[in-house]
């Protein structure tokens, strides 16, 4: 029953879906991701919401299926909703996505499958690098860096997987680093006695490793039990809070490239860590802050057009430039291309002692698409973090 109350609620209101992966193999970073999001929308509520809007959000659960994230879009494309946040998992995002842009509505994730943003949707915005930006990173400091002459690659044979191995050997090509082996493993799988045989067998002088938090955790400790001594390098996924608490001492070493830590060293991101554990009782990773910023930065976009014009606000997203001194939200400077993607810093680091050390702050690709003019600063070139 709808009562006056409500209805005036629902005119001061604006719909927003969460449709993530709380369940399956993407639970730990649909859960992530949807407490990042699910906090920030309560402090943007709590200031007054968005051009004096209160946000209104439902939580969806895609069970981490991409049939089941398809129909939970088709969903929240019938109850009208102003944007989407999710699904997270690339897999599920290639498919659900488009609903969402046949229906207008800007649709955000945290997938990194270089193909998501080049299928010419006009509503897709990443919260993450694609790979296609994260790759030559972590690329770069496997031969110019490590110096790594035999490389093996370990991946996840999904569209996450494929695309990162892909972009991985694209930046590697030219380089003095040989790719010796390629290592195909299964999402959600548990038993990685046989890649790990595999991976020694190659006698590569390093593995890379790129597959889903859980997986990676569970790899970590395998390598450890077989002896593995060598390099451990990857992105993002190898390096994870989650990652470090299932693996253990195994996880010590390990070195990735990340988009986003909490434990980088800005006042911001820092913040947010703590307020993350204080709502939580966990520690935020990086999903956590792919949904906290993907609120801010659809809240920018708005602001900028000034009112609530789903294809106004898309179109302002291409080209856009979000400050973190005018936008705290977004806790670093952040810019949009055409495609949907985003470039700002990003961050080297390595797991020592069970925690993520920031070895190295990486700039953006471009600085003058990421930084304002007027009221930020412009990062400056790579630059090493000192140790205390």
């Amino acid at each position: 029953m709808i009562t006056p109350a409500t209805a005036i609620f629902a005119q001061q209101s604006v719909k927003f879906a969460s449709i993530v992966e709380l369940s399956g193999a993407g639970a730990s970073s649909g859960t992530q991701f949807n407490n990042g999001l699910q906090l920030a929308i309560k402090e943007i509520n709590a200031e007054g919401g968005i051009l004096g809007r209160k946000i209104e959000v439902s939580t969806n659960d895609t069970t981490t299926q991409p049939g089941v994230a398809l129909a939970l879009t088709k969903k929240a494309v019938d109850q009208d909703v102003f944007a989407i946040f999710g699904p997270v998992f690339s897999g599920s995002i290639n498919v659900s996505m488009k609903e969402s842009q046949k229906a207008e509505i800007p649709n955000f994730t945290g997938g990194e499958a270089a193909n998501i943003t080049t299928q010419g949707n006009p509503y897709i915005f990443r919260t993450s690098f694609t790979q296609a930006t994260a790759m030559p990173k972590a690329a770069a400091y496997v031969s110019k860096e490590a110096k790594i002459k035999n490389l093996v690659i370990m991946y996840v044979n999904n569209d996450f997987g494929k695309g990162g191995l892909e972009m991985m050997k694209k930046a590697l090509a030219g380089t003095d680093t040989k790719i010796v082996g390629e290592i195909s493993t299964d999402s959600a799988q548990v038993d990685f006695s046989a890649p790990v045989i595999k991976a020694k067998q190659s006698n590569a002088d390093a593995l890379f490793m790129y597959i889903n938090e859980d997986e990676s955790a569970r790899a970590l400790r395998e390598l450890r039990k077989q002896g593995w001594t060598k390099p451990i390098i990857g992105e993002t996924t190898l390096t994870g809070s989650k990652v470090i608490d299932l693996a253990g001492e195994a996880a010590n070493g390990a070195v990735a490239h990340v988009g986003l830590t909490a434990d980088a060293p800005i006042p911001a991101l820092l913040n947010y860590k703590v307020k993350y554990y204080k709502a939580y009782g966990a520690e935020t990773d990086h999903n956590g802050i792919k949904g906290y910023t993907a609120a801010y930065i659809l809240k920018a976009a708005i602001e900028k057009v000034g009112k609530f014009d789903r294809k106004a606000v898309a179109a302002a997203m291409k080209g856009i430039k979000i400050s973190a001194v005018k936008n705290p939200g977004v806790l670093m400077n952040v810019g949009f291309d055409d495609k949907g993607d985003l470039d700002r810093e990003s961050f080297l680091v390595e797991v020592k002692g069970g925690k993520q050390v920031v070895v190295a702050v990486l700039p953006p690709l471009n600085a003058d698409n990421v930084n304002e003019k007027i009221g930020a600063a412009k990062p400056p070139a790579a630059k090493p973090v000192a140790k205390k």
